[in-house]
């Protein structure tokens, strides 16, 4: 008689900062042996990037709390209780060894289910400051695992391991062999988030216009799919010429092929940034939750590998003086080695060990 294969669950959704983060996590698992299911909602990125990584989803109907009016606050509990009731059913039939509970808002009623169902809970919290279902889901969670020092309260005794990144971003050549024999311009990367950033989309190419000429950088901008359109026409406008790309998929490729980075403090842009040693220029997004960008851009800025810009004193020229101030071989390489020393390029191995500590218990 064969063995049944250990059966994972991971809980992620709603943008890329849980969901690149958790398939890094759900390949190996499957490389390992495992099966792994996904549960999300109907409406995250995880239903474009889930099924074409085939990997089965299974959806249930829930939506934040957060910043809602009163009257969606009211219907919340029966809303909650009806995702519950789906997450049970759910892990009833696939009865899982271990849920794994990486942020989004499939994780908060797909982690009590667990628990209620008497399944080990392991939690990952990407971003420097906690969400609220993962602060809520530490207090049941058999271990809590983090990305960054004093993401979560010491009384649920945290083990920072860092972000799970994609392989083939880890497996990228440091700074220094990336930049043996290099002869081209200088290479600005720009990068919004899998959303884009409307303000970076705005700003960035009149600012280039306002460098000589002879100092710009080559440029490629990710600009959200909703911003296409008008990104090309602000680069056009200004004389500037660009790649521009709605998403990036090959987030490896673009990494390996920057000196400097403009982007969004995300987690998981923070994590690939260190893991691959380049320097960049943040812009934290400032209106997000318990503003946990500016807690991210911090982890680089205070090892001398990035500067932050707040967004509140972001404008055409200011951007046009940080990137004057930057844009120089010696101080991008500087910058690249500090980053690549922060960088923690295991934590999809040692998240994957720590599941594997509940399948063979179940075994």
């Amino acid at each position: 008689m064969t063995a049944a294969r250990p059966s994972v669950l991971i809980m992620a959704g709603g943008t890329g900062g849980h969901v690149f983060p958790a398939l890094a996590v759900a390949q190996e698992l499957q490389a390992r042996g495992c099966r792994v299911d996904w549960l999300g909602t109907p409406r995250g990125i995880e239903n474009r990037v889930v099924p074409a990584a085939d990997l089965p989803l299974h959806h249930i109907s829930v939506t934040g709390v957060r910043g809602l009016g009163p009257l969606t606050k009211l219907m919340a509990p029966f809303r909650l209780t009806l995702a519950l009731l789906q997450a049970l059913r759910i892990l009833r039939r696939l009865q899982p060894d271990v849920v794994l509970g990486m942020g989004g808002f499939a994780s908060g009623p797909g982690g009590l289910a667990a628990w209620l169902l008497r399944c080990p809970v392991v939690i990952h919290e990407q971003n420097a400051v906690a969400g609220t279902t993962n602060r809520w889901l530490a207090r049941i969670a058999r271990r809590c695992l983090c990305a960054f020092p004093g993401a979560l309260p010491a009384q649920y005794r945290p083990e920072v391991v860092g972000n799970p990144l994609r392989a083939e971003v880890c497996a990228l050549p440091g700074p220094d062999a990336r930049q043996t024999g290099r002869h081209s311009p200088l290479r600005l990367l720009v990068l919004g988030g899998s959303q884009g950033a409307l303000a970076l989309n705005q700003l960035l190419p009149p600012a280039l216009a306002r460098l000589p000429a002879g100092r710009r950088p080559e440029v490629w901008h990710q600009c959200g799919r909703a911003h296409e359109t008008l990104t090309r026409q602000v680069y056009s406008r200004n004389g500037i010429e660009a790649t521009v790309t709605p998403f990036i998929e090959d987030m490896a490729e673009a990494m390996g092929w920057a000196d400097l980075v403009v982007a969004r403090a995300g987690a998981l842009t923070v994590s690939e940034l260190a893991a691959v040693g380049v320097g960049s220029l943040l812009v934290p997004f400032p209106f997000a939750i318990d503003d946990h960008q500016t807690r991210n851009a911090e982890r680089l800025v205070r090892v001398h590998a990035a500067r932050m810009l707040p967004q509140a004193e972001l404008t055409e020229e200011t951007l046009a003086a940080a990137l004057q101030d930057t844009l120089h071989a010696e101080r991008l390489q500087e910058w690249a080695q500090a980053a690549h020393g922060a960088g923690q390029r295991d934590a999809t191995e040692r998240v994957v060990a720590a599941l594997e500590t509940f399948m063979e218990r179940s075994k």
